[in-house]
């Protein structure tokens, strides 16, 4: 029985599924991801990536932030790939509770899964720092310049910058679903990324999966991996009942 083969036994078997996703998750949609050697890191800018998404520098250098934010991290039309769509199915089926992301381009949500827990938020959600008044994706990035609330203040990505803590919430639920289920597959993450990657430690189910291009600090840990894309493996799955 190949790798293939063996995920499918174990989808088959499972009714209680949580996908764990990253970066790697959305690049077959052609969004780059932060690591990879043609990621985002590795692009030149007057600051390194790390700088510019981070708490102190949105506050500090705002118009800058939003050039760099509007430039990379706009995905309005970016349409789902395989992945996104195979999930959705699998969540029709009854049999994936969750997908916990750490991805906050809304992908997920475009192919219609509805459980979806966003770690690190979404380009979806903006609110004014002032007032708390909501603001769609669109008004930001068809916005040229800082963006303003009616109410003078700035208004703020709902997305997890570097030095701002998760939600709660989402921490709290993340770490129940992922506890809860038999069957966790882990996909297009380099598992680097903390606290992040820490909420795999809360797996007490039966299989752990692992599909990834690279090798992950995780891979002793899992039941099967597979060094490859996600697309790749999921075109050659069924959802079957």
């Amino acid at each position: 029985m190949n790798k293939i083969e063996k995920l499918q036994e174990m989808i088959d078997k499972s009714n209680n599924i949580v996908f764990f996703g990253g970066a790697g998750v959305s690049t077959e949609s052609g969004i780059k991801d932060f690591r990879s050697v043609d990621g985002l890191y590795n692009e030149k800018y007057d600051y390194p990536p790390e700088m510019i998404l981070s708490h102190t520098f949105f506050m500090n250098k705002t118009e800058e932030f939003y050039k760099f934010y509007r430039d990379k991290l706009n995905t309005l039309n970016i349409e789902p790939n395989i992945t996104h769509i195979f999930l959705k199915l699998l969540e029709d089926k009854g049999k994936l509770k969750a997908i916990v992301t750490q991805n906050i381009d809304g992908l997920h949500e475009k192919a219609g899964s509805k459980k979806v827990l966003l770690l690190h938020g979404t380009i979806y959600r903006n609110y004014c720092m002032k007032c708390n008044k909501f603001y769609d994706a669109k008004y930001i990035f068809n916005n040229k310049d800082v963006p303003r609330c009616d109410c003078g203040g700035l208004i703020k990505p709902d997305v997890v910058l570097y030095e701002e803590g998760l939600d709660d919430e989402v921490v709290r639920e993340t770490i129940k679903v992922i506890s809860e289920a038999d069957l966790l597959i882990i996909g297009g993450t380099s598992l680097a990324v903390y606290p992040a990657a820490s909420f795999i430690n809360y797996f007490r189910g039966d299989k752990i999966v692992i599909i990834n291009k690279d090798s992950t600090p995780y891979d002793s840990r899992a039941d099967l991996v597979i060094n490859d894309k996600l697309g790749n493996v999921f075109s050659k799955l069924v959802v079957n009942k």
